[in-house]
């Protein structure tokens, strides 16, 4: 009596270790996967937006930690209108709350200063030396921030780096935690796919080539004295790459990006990926919680709303399209069915263009993603 049986103890002792071994199975399988992605059609996501943030960051932080909005630009009308819009919504988002944003710096790297600058803060900085970009005008970004952090009063103990391609939609804290800066892991960043040529810039005895992380430049929120620190390495990578003929045809446009990721290797950085940081149409279909809209693809649909990228859609926004100038007045609107980011993308872009070009028509205003009637 209250004695349990030799049999029945083992096929307890079996079902526990069972069950525990697919309970830790499972959350290694999880933690292994950066990003948890649903198959909801409606563009749901299911993960924790923050990816490989160690336990001792992820304390809420009791104060405001301010960060500088810095973006580098050209002094063609392409980028301009861009410029525009960009400052225009962080202008919008700055003073809400959840915002940690502090000042903005457009980097102009023409040399010369432009019609913008009283409307935009700006500095003027030189570009390269003529022909040492070799057409690809992103060589300039990272020359241009080597010398902002030389020549600028930055009171901002952060910086966020950004580009003219973004669209602040709701108000962004500062992601970056103490000497852990906050980066977007890009799916088209590859460092362990490419270790054959990253090993050429970031060799073996630098550590393990995870050491370098999935992201770009931008959107990165850092410590400024981290930043000066790695700007000149990553000019200096950004060359060497474009130098190599094997690294310039594979990493193509990306180029400079992963030279970011490998010169903050270099010095011991690693970022805490956020996923949450941005989302780019037409791949993310949400708004959703995420801070910043990437416009850099083109979007092109049929007017059934059916996504037809790699063939000119029947409607379209690409940005590519309005290189001498903003959208026009009479940009269509998208048709039923297509996914929220789209339609938010497309509306700021026609709304805004109104609002410099044509002020009195601006009647709608950004409210989490989505539009509702203008305030005041």
């Amino acid at each position: 009596m209250g004695r349990a049986s030799p049999i029945l103890m083992v096929l307890f002792t079996f079902g526990f270790a069972f069950g525990t071994y697919n309970l830790v199975t499972m959350v290694i399988r999880n933690r292994s996967v950066r990003n948890w992605v649903s198959d909801d059609s409606n563009g749901g996501v299911f993960f924790d937006p923050v990816v490989e943030m160690p336990e001792n960051v992820k304390k809420l932080k009791n104060s405001k930690t301010p960060y500088h909005v810095a973006l580098t630009a050209t002094d063609a009308p392409y980028s301009k209108w861009q410029c525009r819009i960009m400052y225009y919504w962080y202008k919008k988002k700055k003073d809400l709350p959840g915002s940690e944003m502090g000042g903005f710096t457009r980097i102009l790297h023409s040399g010369n200063p432009d019609e913008l600058m009283d409307e935009i803060p700006t500095m003027v900085v030189d570009p390269l030396p003529a022909g040492l970009d070799r057409g690809y005008i992103v060589l300039n970004r990272p020359w241009a921030f080597v010398q902002w952090l030389e020549k600028a009063k930055i009171d901002e103990e952060y910086i966020l780096m950004a580009e003219p391609d973004h669209i602040f939609v709701r108000p962004l804290p500062n992601l970056s935690h103490g000497g852990m800066p906050a980066g977007y892991p890009f799916f088209y960043i590859k460092p362990e796919q490419n270790e054959k040529i990253i090993r050429k810039f970031y060799p073996e005895e630098n550590g393990p080539v995870t050491n370098v992380d999935p992201i770009g430049n931008s959107p990165v929120i850092i410590r400024k004295d981290l930043l000066e620190k790695i700007a000149p390495t990553w000019m200096n990578v950004s060359l060497k790459m474009k130098d190599d003929p094997e690294t310039d045809k594979t990493f193509g446009w990306v180029l400079e990006m992963y030279a970011y990721a490998v010169a903050s290797a270099l010095h011991g950085v690693q970022h805490i990926l956020r996923n949450d940081f941005m989302l780019q149409p037409p791949w993310d279909l949400e708004v959703g919680e995420r801070f910043i809209i990437h416009y850099t693809y083109g979007c092109d649909y049929n007017l059934k709303g059916e996504l037809t990228y790699g063939k000119i859609g029947e409607w379209r926004f690409d940005k590519r399209s309005y290189l001498r100038g903003p959208p026009p007045r009479n940009l269509s609107l998208p048709p039923p069915g297509v996914p929220e980011s789209v339609r938010v993308v497309s509306l700021v872009d026609w709304l805004l263009e109104h609002a410099y070009f044509y002020p009195l028509a601006l009647s709608f205003d950004l409210v989490g993603g989505r539009f509702a009637p203008a305030r005041g």
